[in-house]
């Protein structure tokens, strides 16, 4: 692998890992740890990749070591692969950790109380950032802070690297990139398919949600504080759905989608605008859930969630018994084997915009485009891929990130490289469904 390479990392080469996992035994970290033996061993690098991973426990990291290599079908992953040892807690161990390596991959969530020691340890000592954070404010939080530093360090601090909200957001610009002519407005749908044994998240993924709901209003404080002027809309603004809507294309009822997506691609469309000189996307977010019975249902679920997380004893009772009141969706023990097996995921993209030639400032948009991304199942199989392949993307492909550093959406970071096709090698497929037609 390339040890040079602009701003993946200060002083990079000398460095002895090139990616460090850190909270590599926890419940996601253990997946990502796997993909990234996966990827150091299926030689789709442009050299051996010297890596580590990173915890509190030395006997759970060699655990997740074995496991890997067993999962691989090998004794060992390899003798190069270092373990460190750091906790979130303790400062000096964290910036010993960031010191090692030109990229920390960091699953510790959530990050709106674990995540800024780990950006502020990788920023102040030259290692650039990846996270999976589907928290809007950690993510806007943190570029409030630590933008600038970022930049003069020449280093990448790059969120939501996960299922949030990488199909997403590099899906928008996918079809783009597919629609002859200017895109100016996307809808995406996304559908979550399981298997007869069911589908389950980890609680971390509750604890999260229940959090941010709780914390919009400081949400609304951070984003006048960061004073962005609005992204301009170009073409035919993009009408709101409601909040429970039928969609005839797919015969059944949608919502909006509560995850980080559409602020994410909002901030990529931003980048896009004011950096690139592009014409930004309009970008709606929403998924289906099925017929009127689990509209009901989820409406029911939806009122209690919102009344309780407002109270602290609410959010007490939320986070302590996940799957009373997930109706089973999240469990503390997460998922089994047999359910990851079984579901998949679908994000539908339906696209609008104006011919080549056609001024997107006046008349009615009138082209349009259909694509789609799909995958294994998000949390845990698809979260890992798109984590370890935007790994590789700022690893392998310095020269197409932005010229400086700083913190990125995806979108942003990685609309130059070739993540796309990286991610399709790996199984989350980009695909156009319909071609443009006028």
């Amino acid at each position: 692998m390339a040890a040079g390479g602009g701003g993946a990392g200060a002083g990079a080469p000398g460095r002895p890992y090139e990616l460090v996992v850190f909270g590599a035994s926890g419940f996601t970290g253990q997946f990502v740890v796997e993909e990234v033996a996966r990827a150091a061993a299926s030689g789709e690098l442009r050299g051996a990749l010297r890596w580590a991973v990173a915890g509190r426990s030395r006997q759970k990291l060699q655990a997740v070591l074995e496991r890997a290599a067993e999962k691989l079908g090998k004794a060992a992953v390899g003798p190069e692969v270092g373990v460190l040892l750091c906790d979130v807690d303790d400062a000096a161990s964290l910036a010993a950790m960031a010191r090692q390596t030109r990229l920390v991959l960091n699953c510790v969530g959530p990050y709106r109380f674990f995540g800024e020691p780990v950006v502020e340890a990788c920023v102040e000592n030259g290692a650039s950032h990846i996270d999976i954070s589907g928290e809007p404010q950690f993510l806007e939080g943190m570029y409030l802070k630590y933008n600038e530093k970022a930049a003069e360090k020449g280093v990448y601090v790059i969120g939501s690297c996960g299922f949030d909200s990488i199909p997403a957001d590099m899906g928008v610009l996918y079809t783009r990139d597919k629609l002859k002519g200017t895109l100016t407005a996307v809808e995406s749908f996304l559908k979550v398919k399981s298997g007869p044994e069911g589908a389950c998240i980890h609680d971390g993924t509750w604890k999260s949600a229940v959090y941010g709901l709780a914390d919009q209003d400081n949400l609304k404080k951070l984003r006048k504080k960061m004073g962005c002027a609005p992204v301009p809309v170009v073409g035919a603004k993009l009408k709101r759905r409601g909040l429970v809507f039928y969609s005839r294309e797919f015969k059944e009822y949608s919502i909006p989608f509560m995850g980080s997506d559409a602020s994410v691609v909002k901030r990529s469309q931003r980048y896009v605008h004011t950096e690139l000189q592009e014409t930004p996307v309009q970008y709606g977010a929403y998924v289906n859930v099925g017929g009127l019975g689990s509209v009901m249902k989820l409406m029911f679920a939806g009122i209690l969630f919102l009344l309780l997380v407002k109270f602290s004893f609410g959010r007490k009772l939320l986070t302590k018994y996940p799957e009373f009141f997930s109706a089973g969706h999240f469990t503390k023990k997460g998922p089994t084997q047999k359910q990851m097996d079984g579901t998949s995921f679908t994000i539908t993209f339906f696209g609008e915009g104006y011919s080549e030639g056609q001024d997107p400032q006046s008349g009615k948009p009138n082209v349009k485009i259909c694509t789609e991304v799909k995958g294994p199942e998000p949390g845990y199989i698809a979260t890992p891929i798109a984590m370890v392949q935007a790994a590789v993307s700022l690893l392998e492909d310095a020269a197409c990130l932005p010229k400086q550093g700083g913190v990125y959406s995806p979108g942003a970071a990685f609309c130059k490289t070739k993540l796309i096709d990286r991610l399709n090698k790996r199984g989350i497929e980009f695909s156009v469904i319909s071609k443009p037609e006028v």
